[in-house]
Parts: C-alpha cells; sequence; structure tokens
C-alpha cells in the first residue's frame, strides 16, 4: 500500500498534521485503548521491584527471574494473541485483554500478599498475559483505523502518546498509592480504572478485521 502510494504520488508533505487533523478521535481513542496495556505493564515490569523487597522482602534477583520467566512466555502468549485475533477479531481479543487486565489486578496483589515464594513467583510471571491478549492484535487494531496515507504517522501518534498518559505515570502513581493507603489492592483498583478507560475506548474503534484496509477513508 506504501508503494503504491507512492507510485501514484499521493504522499502527504505533513503526514502528523495531517492525522491530527482529519483523524484526531481516533489518535485519541488508540492512545486511550493503550491504557489497560501500558499503565499495568509498567506496574508489573518496574513498581514490582519496590513492592517486591519493601513490602514482601524478597531478593530483587528472584523479582528479576519471575520478570524474565514472564518475557520468556511473552514469547508465545504475543504471537497467539495475534493469530486469535485474526481469527476471532481484534476488538474482541483486545476487549478480553482488557477485561483480564481489570481483573487480574486484584488477583496478582492476593497472590503476592501470600509472602509465599512460590506464589509470588507465579504471580509476576502470570501478570503478562493479560497484557500479551492486548500487545497481540494492538499493532493491526490499531493501525488499520487510519486512512493509507496517514497510517503510519497516526498509528505512531496514537502509540507513543499513551507512553505519556498512561506508561510513565503509573509507577508514580502506585507508588503514591501505596504510601498513601499501605495496600496493593488500592494499585488493583487503579489497574482496574485503567481497564475501564481502555475498555470504553476500544469498543468505540473500528474492527477492519479481515476487511480491505486499502482503499482511502475518512
Amino acid at each position: 500500500m506504501f508503494r503504491r502510494i507512492l507510485a501514484e504520488e499521493r504522499v502527504e508533505r505533513a503526514p502528523a498534521l495531517e492525522v491530527i487533523k482529519r483523524q484526531p478521535k481516533q489518535v485519541i481513542l488508540a492512545a486511550l485503548a493503550r491504557t489497560a496495556e501500558q499503565g499495568p505493564a509498567y506496574i508489573y515490569l518496574a513498581f514490582v521491584f519496590a513492592y517486591g523487597t519493601q513490602v514482601l522482602h524478597q531478593p530483587r534477583d528472584f523479582l528479576l527471574t519471575a520478570l524474565i520467566t514472564a518475557g520468556l512466555l511473552s514469547f508465545v502468549t504475543i504471537p497467539l494473541a495475534g493469530h486469535l485475533s485474526d481469527r476471532f477479531g481484534r476488538k474482541r481479543i483486545y476487549l478480553i485483554g482488557t477485561v483480564a487486565t481489570g481483573v487480574f489486578g486484584f488477583i496478582y496483589f492476593a497472590m503476592l500478599n501470600t509472602m509465599i515464594p512460590g506464589w509470588i513467583f507465579l504471580g509476576i510471571v502470570l501478570s503478562f498475559v493479560p497484557h500479551d491478549l492486548m500487545y497481540g492484535p494492538q499493532g493491526a487494531l490499531i493501525a488499520e483505523c487510519f486512512t493509507p496515507r496517514l497510517r503510519y504517522s497516526g498509528a505512531s501518534i496514537g502509540y507513543q502518546l499513551a507512553s505519556i498518559t498512561a506508561g510513565g505515570p503509573a509507577p508514580l502513581i502506585a507508588t503514591a498509592l501505596l504510601a498513601a493507603t499501605g495496600s496493593g489492592y488500592a494499585i488493583a483498583a487503579y489497574i482496574a480504572a485503567c481497564a475501564i478507560v481502555s475498555f470504553i475506548a476500544t469498543v468505540m474503534l473500528p474492527d477492519h478485521t479481515n476487511r480491505d484496509i486499502s482503499q482511502e477513508h475518512a
């Protein structure tokens, strides 16, 4: 499609500005749809070291080993989620991932708070499965929302905007919630709120699974 756009000389001179002008709704929804993928991921990936060492009193190497194991599992679950989205629809799998994320936050902290190393390890390993259900179909779901000549810029802006609105602040918010309440369940409630935001935004996104995405559209 990009080659055809080049051949037909339909390349936008300022695609980033054009996509903000022509498809601002899709840019915003793409960023909001990533809230449950970005925010919780940084809690599971970064904040867990603070919570694990200071609250659970677990060795840092133990937590790191659990995260590495979770990463190895993602080698399977991410492409599997992408494959499932090809068969059953981008939005359907993504929405299942958002619901799983919202629920699993409470299970996660329940497992960690047992203070039993085996349960802690399993909780950390499983924490990225709901994330992967969103991450697998995400690239296609977001990119297909944008008209071909603006697709790359629209997907990039929407994708990276979530790093500012959701990913970056998440460990800071989790730290503040823990300091204010002393409970991991307050953080789980924050994860559930992220999931609600993503669920609503995803419902509002178009689903172009198995449709022609080569035609220009508004």
